[in-house]
């Protein structure tokens, strides 16, 4: 497990189609890689990327934000019921070596901001972007595929 990569998936619980379609292809891409995928293990974003990494086989991690894991989606595998509600945000961004955010609203947010904080790579597909008094702050490293997220989250996971 030390060798592995441990990706953070995040996005909102509520997402369009499209996104959905984003997300599973994550997931699928982070699976083909080897990667371990870290989300909030509930329903839209996380569930579509968990979806997404099952079905080649890969492995799912749920930071739960109550303390039932029977709470998290069917295709989280290790379900880690915290009870800490939105503050499991930090862990699960913590828990991942880079982020991948997919849309989301403010609890993506964040996660994206603690992220940032801890030095943490993100990369942005579909997803805020940010300004510092009135101009562009560029630390959301841009993809535009699903593939080119997946690539450039494992070449700049942080050991």
């Amino acid at each position: 497990m030390k060798q592995k990569r441990f990706i953070a998936v995040i996005g909102g619980s509520e997402c369009t189609a499209q996104e959905v379609r984003l997300a599973e292809e994550v997931g699928r891409e982070l699976a083909r890689q080897g990667a371990i995928l870290v989300c909030g293990g509930l329903g839209g974003i996380m569930e579509a990327a968990c979806r997404g990494a099952s079905s080649e086989g890969g492995m799912t991690i749920g930071i739960l934000p109550g303390g039932n894991r029977e709470a998290a989606n069917k295709y989280v595998q290790i379900p880690i019921a915290t009870n800490l509600g939105e503050a499991r945000n930090v862990i699960v961004v913590k828990s991942a070596q880079a982020v991948i955010a997919i849309s989301g609203g403010y609890g993506t947010l964040s996660e994206i901001g603690h992220a940032l904080r801890s030095g943490i790579p993100v990369i942005g597909l579909n997803t805020w972007s940010l300004s510092r008094a009135g101009e562009p702050d560029n630390s959301i490293i841009i993809a535009h595929s699903p593939a080119e997220a997946v690539s450039k989250a494992l070449n700049l996971a942080t050991p």
